[in-house]
């Protein structure tokens, strides 16, 4: 079942098995808040376990183009197309909130970009290969990100 994700009254649905739930429903939030003003999408998710071919399509990039397995569990995602841009989002139990930015004409932008919930540590598969960033947000408290530019064709 799909659920539109609400940034003006967070919700920890679906993320309830999280040990960070409420700080990742505000991650989650704020990326809903992202794409509603940025491009007025609505940001819907589902549960990983129907997404199939969308965390198939974000594990494969990491696989190929870092070398990266994500140990956590996906809880949720979602993939859409917004301004010319292929994006796909996953949200792990962890605290973990992965996303594809893909352009889908052949000279634009590509990248994975890794946010971490407030008080969650840096998972162990990213720890030595990245530094993150701090960013703050009215919904998500302190944000920790960091991205890689794709390569490959995916």
């Amino acid at each position: 079942m799909s659920y539109v994700v609400d940034f003006v009254v967070v919700s920890t649905e679906g993320l309830e098995s999280s040990p960070v739930a409420e700080a990742l429903a505000g991650l989650r939030a704020n990326e809903a808040r992202y794409f509603t003003n940025k491009y007025d999408h609505v940001f819907t998710v589902e549960p990983a376990s129907k997404a199939k071919k969308t965390v198939a399509w974000v594990q494969r990039i990491l696989a190929d183009e870092r070398d990266i397995v994500i140990v956590s569990t996906p809880l949720e995602a979602t993939e859409f197309v917004a301004g010319g841009i292929r994006f796909a989002y996953i949200f792990y139990e962890s605290g973990l909130a992965i996303n594809v930015m893909y352009t889908l004409e052949d000279a634009g932008k590509r990248a994975v970009g890794f946010k971490l919930s407030d008080g969650m540590d840096v998972p162990d598969e990213l720890a030595s290969r990245f530094k993150f960033a701090r960013q703050k947000s009215k919904l998500a408290g302190t944000i920790r990100g960091s991205f890689f530019v794709i390569k490959g064709e995916y």
